[in-house]
């Protein structure tokens, strides 16, 4: 199958998240849009944003913060980044298959003489040392992989904006953001990030076009409707009497939730995981349940297709913590 792709070149963080939607929505077959932002945090569409970032720090530093349709952890974009999304036509089974995306960033970044492979869930990586985080969804029946590669990024921002859960360090055996991450700058030093990002294009996207001034004047308007506001990138932060976060392999999972008499009557599930459905669904369907095993597990036996890995044991054992 053909492949479409777009240079993007704009830097507006809002913009470009709204421009992966917009292609969503209106593009058919395999898609592919090389992209830059500005300082951003981009959070998965399941994480609580105030428990993601550091607010002070986001704020002093004018960096934006961005609510992503992908689920998994939130990523720290500069314009020493460059980012990649593939939008296919698959199904939701294709959902984790993070190596065939990955794969020609991959082969490109080995021609240039750089050991990458993919490691772990979704990661990219030099010689152990991450490089690149990716995420992915279906929505309106194809399914989105992105990933963002770090080439001369801010690492001191990278470990300034975000809250990173020092459980999910230790689980790595790793000290700090910086001593995990790398940028790929350090294997290329004659290239700077627009002679990467041209490379990425004449590799990957030889014949990529860019967006007509009515597809830019569609995405603008998504971004002021959607991805520009704080209700989209923030929410409502709402009170539950009780929370419980718990790391399993396939992600965090924090639960948030307010019983009566044993039953639930308020559910709010977060995290860095990935999942086919949304999650509000998985919400809806343990409200008014008894705080139990047997019942919360007979709720969800589908759990894995809104947290994929979970069981429904695993979810139930966080509610009853």
């Amino acid at each position: 199958m053909t492949m479409k792709a777009y240079i993007n070149t704009s830097t507006d963080p809002y913009f470009n998240l709204a421009a992966e939607q917009y292609l969503l929505d209106t593009e058919d077959g395999q898609i592919f849009m090389l992209w830059r932002n500005d300082k951003a945090v981009i959070i998965g569409r399941n994480q609580n944003a105030y428990a993601e970032i550091d607010r002070a720090y986001v704020k002093e530093h004018n960096i934006a913060v961005v609510r992503r349709l992908t689920g998994g952890g939130a990523v720290f974009h500069d314009l020493g980044n460059v980012n990649f999304t593939f939008i296919s036509p698959k199904s939701e089974d294709d959902l984790l298959d993070f190596s065939h995306f990955c794969a020609p960033v991959v082969a490109a970044l080995q021609k240039l003489g750089i050991p990458a492979e993919l490691s772990g869930r979704n990661d990219m990586t030099v010689n152990g040392r991450k490089f690149s985080g990716n995420a992915a969804c279906v929505y309106n029946g194809k399914s989105m992989h992105h990933g963002t590669l770090l080439f001369s990024a801010d690492l001191s921002d990278v470990e300034g904006a975000l809250n990173v859960d020092p459980e999910k360090m230790q689980s790595k055996g790793i000290k700090s953001v910086r001593s995990r991450v790398c940028n790929l700058k350090e294997y290329l030093p004659d290239l700077d990030v627009i002679r990467f990002f041209d490379y990425l294009k004449s590799e990957i996207a030889p014949d990529a076009s860019y967006f007509s001034d009515g597809q830019i004047k569609e995405i603008q308007k998504l971004k002021d409707e959607k991805y520009g506001t704080w209700e989209w990138n923030y929410g409502v932060s709402k009170q539950y009497a009780k929370t419980v976060k718990k790391r399993y392999p396939f992600g965090s999972v924090e639960v948030s939730y307010t019983a009566e008499n044993g039953i639930l009557t308020d559910v709010k599930i977060s995290g860095d995981y990935f999942g086919a459905s949304p999650t509000k669904e998985l919400e809806e369907k343990l409200t008014g349940k008894r705080l139990s095993y047997a019942e919360l597990c007979a709720a969800m036996p589908d759990a894995d297709k809104y947290i994929s890995g979970a069981s429904a044991y695993q979810i139930a054992d966080i509610f009853l913590q």
